[in-house]
This record gives structure tokens, sequence and C-alpha cells, in this order.
């Protein structure tokens, strides 16, 4: 039985009031609170250790898969592996993520590693959000470790978000692509406070044709800090972009780490990043409207991590 903390926890993350149908796994507090598999998305508690095997069957046609974290218990601490086998042909969305809600004085703390094998001509939506909340002084800590290999004509779509009450992240994503596979990353983060965000993607594309772009957004606050690494190889005939696009305020700081390497004289790699204040027309332009300068701010930043 869940909370009403944790069922806002969920909402929060998937969007969904309930989950009486379709594939799902819900986890809360370390235990399965729920699960469901469909014809086509079969989900299985791994036979050692904690984590799921989640089938997605060849030529499943735009179905979708949940798989939330809620904790709610001060001092948990755990490590999930999740796999995805998405079969030839599928189009499916996945969308996972982890709200913790501490109102202890002890660190709570999820590890996530999900690794996806994705097989020719699959086309995968995965949303992942992150959420802390509670007014205990232990941290909300997230680790998650994602990776990803796609096989020939193969497509992933990510939409990676952490904006609210994280204190402390080390995320880490790897990525190999086959001929003709194509990623597309969008992050979002905003930290404030004392938090902590490190974010490191390694993208190797292997195949002719392939394709990566990956953009990432970030707000950072009060003495906060952010440390964005980004970096894609072109092991053959492809194309990569990267992009590093940040605010910084107060006393925060931001290190953006970009690094393109090109293995092949056909690889073509482009990264382009941007750390600066908001710009003092914005908020005039706003503040001349009725809007004092820290709702400006917030429109502002809204608009930028939307």
């Amino acid at each position: 039985m869940l909370s009403d903390v944790q069922k806002s926890l969920l909402k929060e993350l998937t969007g969904r009031d309930s989950f009486a149908d379709g594939a799902f796994n819900i986890r809360a507090n370390g235990q399965s609170a729920g699960r469901n598999s469909t014809d086509s998305i079969r989900i299985e508690p791994k036979k050692e250790g904690a984590g799921l095997d989640i089938y997605i069957a060849p030529g499943t046609r735009r179905d979708h898969v949940h798989i939330p974290v809620v904790m709610t218990d001060s001092g948990l601490k755990e490590t999930v592996f999740n796999d995805f086998h998405v079969g030839e042909g599928a189009d499916v969305e996945i969308v996972a993520g982890c709200g913790i809600h501490n109102c202890g004085c002890d660190d709570s703390e999820h590890d996530g590693i999900h690794r996806f094998f994705i097989a020719k001509g699959a086309r995968v939506k995965y949303v992942e959000k992150h959420i802390g909340g509670g007014d205990g002084v232990g941290k909300r800590i997230l680790n998650p470790v994602t990776e990803v290999e796609m096989a020939e004509g193969s497509s992933m779509e990510m939409e990676m978000a952490q904006i609210k009450g994280v204190d402390d992240t080390d995320r880490k994503t790897t990525a190999h692509l086959a001929a003709g596979a194509r990623l597309v990353v969008r992050e979002r983060l905003m930290t404030d406070g004392t938090q902590r965000a490190l974010s490191t993607y390694v993208v190797s594309l292997d195949g002719p044709g392939s394709s990566a772009d990956i953009v990432s957004r970030g707000v950072s606050r009060g003495k906060s800090f952010q440390r964005l690494d980004l970096r894609i190889a072109g092991n053959a005939p492809c194309k990569g972009h990267t992009e590093c696009d940040s605010i910084i305020m107060d006393d925060s700081r931001i290190l953006a780490v970009p690094a393109l390497e090109a293995n092949d004289v056909d690889a073509s790699l482009v990264h382009e990043a941007a750390i600066g204040r908001i710009a003092g027309e914005q908020l005039i332009k706003l503040m001349t409207l009725g809007l004092t300068q820290a709702e400006a701010e917030e429109r502002i930043i809204n608009g930028f991590l939307a």
C-alpha cells in the first residue's frame, strides 16, 4: 500500500495517477509495490540481486512501460540493475526515474544501473526524471548509470531531467552505435544551495552513418556545483554534435568539459558551449511588465529548462 507521499512522487515522475493497465513495475523503499506484464512487454525480477529484466517483443508498436522508484525511508541505500531487451523493429516508450523524500537525518541513496540492448531498426524513447524532497537534513543522493548498445538502424531519444531537490548526483552514460543508428539526448539540470551534479556522456559512433546529438541545459544557483563532460568518438563516417548551455547565478560554479575524438577522415563532430548569467535586458523587459526581479528570474529559468 503506497502512502500519499509516495503517490505524489509517482505522479511527479510519471504524470500518472494510477497504473491499472500497461506494463509497469513500481519500487518503493527497496521492495516491489506492483508489477504487470503484457503480451508485448514482459517484466521479470532478476534471479540474483535487485533489479529487473524487461523484454520488449519484436515488432511492438507504440507501447510503453513504466518503472519508477520512490524512497521515503531515511537512511535507505540501494543499488538496482535493470536490463532492457528491445526486439527488432519495436517502437516503445520507457519511463523511469526516482523520487526521494527524506525527512530524517540519515542520507538516502538510490543507484540505478540501466542497460539497453536495442535491436536492429528498433525505436526507443527513454524518459528519466529525478526529484528530491522532504525537510530532513539527510541527503538525497542519486547515481544513475545508463549503458546503451544500439544495433544497425536503431534510434533512441533520451530525456534526462533533474531540476528539484537532489543533493548529490553522479550520472554516467555510455553508448555504442552501429551503422545508421541515431541517438538524441536532451538533459536538464538545476542545482541550488550546496548541491552537486556531475554528468558524463561517452558516445562511440562505431558504424557508418551513425549520429548523436547531445544537448545539456543547466542552471546553477546558491553555492552549488555542476560538471558536464560530453565526449563523442567518431570511429567511422558519422555525425556528432554536443552542446552545453548553462545559466550561472549567485556563488555557484560550472565546469564544462567537451571532448571530440575523430578516428575517421569522414567523421564530422561539432561542440558548442555557453555559460553566463541571465541577461540584464531580459530582466528589465519582464520587470517593466510588472514582475519583480525574482519573478522575472523564475520566468526566464522555467523557459530555459522547458
